[in-house]
């Protein structure tokens, strides 16, 4: 059979066309193409799809971005959030859109202007100047040829320069740049009156009927998260360190090996006479100089006591001259060269010859030396002992983390063995989710992991993610070993999974007794603040009694006051003064008296300043609106499956999580 169609290939072909093209005309071309799998579209520019498959590679990339920049605070519950998912969708569709909006207007950029911007990158730079070799070195280590990047930051600049002229050329206008700072900087005085809810509770009382009706209609802000019991090892330093014991001959072996750690070596002190000779000075001008060294040198030799007053009126050093040439105490190495050879070669009041440095010719006396001395074995056993334990602990540490690796992965249904083998010990706490840990209250279980001394461990975002993934959550088996810090590893297993509940009345009625009071209490206080706000108002010339001292603030100082309290005194008119009016803080109402305003003073240099960030905040809103416009000019469409990709419907990256 396959014999006959090799020899008839025409025919098969004609035949094969008579069969097809008539099913085109019955489920049409449309239906072919969608037979053949294609992406879903989220959205479109220009009529040009932006696909689900581009989308998700910008997420994952945006994920790993986030993972590395946090290391081991990061939380994918934070960041990968629906918001932050259609932030990305946005990007993507602004990115295509200023692409397209570039190409068709013909942006681009000059090799010149390409070449500058490469050469300023400080990557590729060596000693502050463009390095072809490290550049070629940094690209290589990306994956990418000098060709591949250039045409890609030569796009970006292109695409840059869609919006660069609006940006750099925004300033906002005079009398608004005017008007605001003035508003910025006017100065109020005031003074408060506080109505504080906690002295209108004793007023107020709560009934068994309230708290029930309370929570009957208000089920949903009592529902209780789901939440595991989990058990857990800890590997740390601590666990490592646990019953480790150093002899006394590893001591005292140590001790020996390291004694110049544990004392101060040989110290000297010395004077000089220096005859500075400057750079680049003639051999005749060097030879004069020696030569009065040298003669120093002599008178120094013959009258070693009176080496102060001769350093004091010859010696060219302004530092040590007035002071007898005095250098004070020093180290070996703390003077190089020949210097430094010199000083720890003379005896005490030994005077050198001359002696020369990079600054000119030097005449030394050794005026005092303390010998190298060490602390005594027994002032420092216990910072030895302690020293090699944490080595012995180090090594310890290593060799428990293979072993906790390879026997959690091997017996995947307890941590029993583990702990047998390390020697260490199952903890068990309460309360975890997926987004934290629940305060003791709503705590399902014993040992509450909020209250539990490892509660900064257990909170770990990637505790959590362990903990709630397929295999240790629904499967009960063992999560892989997580890496918190170098020196601390945890091993975690779901115990129990108490699933989303709503809390009986008994272990809520204390805290809806409290809330309704403080509702109440609150209620008070507003109504009390409200009616002594009507009178004060209305007999605006006297000063009630209760207000506190005068307090002259502004929008960049509020003096402490908070967001409502300022609100409430800017808002209020300057005319006529005094003025009052009222402000809820938190449970408390506060009435606030405006005594005084007065234009505030601004120096030129915040003025300038001021007027610059608002030129920068004026440009970033124009481009905002031209975007709005490009928006609109090349058709952008949000395609109705861009919903499933901002809730993270089907993302395989989502759903793994």
């Amino acid at each position: 059979m396959f014999e006959l169609i090799r020899n008839h290939r025409r025919w098969m072909q004609f035949i094969l066309l008579i069969l097809i093209v008539p099913s085109f005309f019955l489920v049409g071309i449309q239906g072919y193409d969608s037979f053949i799998s294609r992406e879903p579209e989220l959205a479109t520019v220009a009529g040009q799809p932006i696909t689900r498959g581009e989308f998700d590679n910008a997420h994952r990339n945006q994920l790993e971005n986030f993972r590395q920049r946090l290391g081991s605070r990061y939380d994918p519950a934070l960041v990968d959030t629906p918001a932050m998912r259609e932030q990305l969708l946005n990007q993507l569709i602004d990115q295509r859109l200023l692409a397209q909006v570039a190409q068709d207007n013909r942006f681009s950029v000059s090799d010149s202007t390409l070449r500058n911007t490469i050469a300023s990158i400080p990557q590729v730079q060596d000693n502050g100047r463009f390095s072809p070799e490290r550049y070629r070195q940094v690209l290589a280590g990306q994956g990418m040829t000098p060709t591949m990047y250039e045409a890609g930051l030569r796009s970006d600049l292109a695409i840059g320069r869609v919006l660069q002229p609006v940006a750099e050329s925004a300033t906002a206008p005079t009398a608004v740049t005017a008007s605001l700072e003035s508003a910025l900087t006017q100065e109020r005085t005031v003074q408060l009156r506080r109505f504080a809810a906690a002295d209108y509770r004793t007023q107020v009382s709560v009934s068994p009927e309230d708290i029930k009706a309370w929570y009957d209609a208000n089920q949903q802000q009592l529902t209780v998260p789901e939440q595991v019991t989990a058990q857990y090892l800890v590997l740390d330093e601590a666990a490592a360190s646990q019953d480790i014991q150093v002899k006394d001959e590893d001591v005292t072996s140590y001790y020996e090996q390291n004694k110049n750690r544990f004392g101060q070596p040989e110290r000297r002190r010395a004077s000089h006479i220096m005859i500075q000779v400057a750079a680049g000075a003639s051999d005749a001008d060097r030879q004069a100089a020696r030569a009065k060294a040298e003669s120093l040198a002599q008178q120094a030799s013959a009258n070693p006591a009176g080496f102060a007053d001769l350093a004091k009126a010859n010696s060219q050093d302004a530092g040590s001259a007035q002071k007898g040439g005095d250098l004070g105490w020093m180290a070996s190495g703390m003077l190089t060269g020949d210097l430094n050879k010199t000083i720890f070669s003379l005896n005490k009041d030994q005077v050198s010859g001359v002696v020369e440095s990079p600054s000119g010719f030097h005449v030394i006396q050794v005026t005092d030396i303390q010998p190298a001395s060490a602390k005594p074995l027994a002032e420092v056993r216990d910072e030895i002992t302690a020293e090699i334990r944490k080595q012995i602990a180090a090594t310890r540490f290593a060799e428990m983390a293979t072993k906790l690796t390879e026997i959690v992965y091997d017996q995947r249904d307890s941590l029993q063995p583990a702990a047998d083998a390390l020697g260490l010990k199952i903890r068990s706490v309460s309360g975890i989710t997926r987004q934290g840990l629940l305060p003791a209250d709503k705590t399902v279980g014993a040992n509450p992991a909020s209250a539990s001394s490892d509660a900064a461990l257990l909170d770990n975002p990637r505790v959590r993610e362990s903990l709630f993934s397929n295999d240790t959550l629904r499967e009960k088996l063992n999560s892989g070993v997580i890496e918190l810090s170098s020196d601390t590893l945890l091993v975690v297993r779901a115990a129990e999974v108490q699933p989303q509940h709503v809390s009986p009345l008994d272990k809520v009625t204390d805290s809806i007794r409290d809330r309704l009071t403080n509702e109440r209490a609150a209620e008070a206080a507003r109504k009390a603040g409200d009616e002594a706000l009507k009178t004060w108002s209305a007999d605006a010339a006297s000063l009630p009694e209760g207000f506190g001292a005068s307090i002259t603030v502004t929008r960049e100082q509020p003096q402490q006051l908070t967001a409502p309290i300022l609100q409430a005194a800017m808002r209020l008119p300057s005319q006529p003064l005094p003025a009052y009016a009222g402000a809820v803080d938190g449970n408390d109402y506060v009435v606030v008296r405006l005594d005084k305003v007065e234009a505030g003073k601004v120096e030129a240099a915040d003025s300038e300043l001021f007027s610059r960030q608002l030129g920068a905040a004026w440009g970033d809103a124009e481009s905002a609106a031209i975007m709005k416009m490009l928006r609109e000019q090349y058709q952008v469409k949000i395609l109705p499956e861009a919903a499933n990709a901002i809730k993270g419907s089907g993302d395989p990256e989502s759903a793994a999580g």
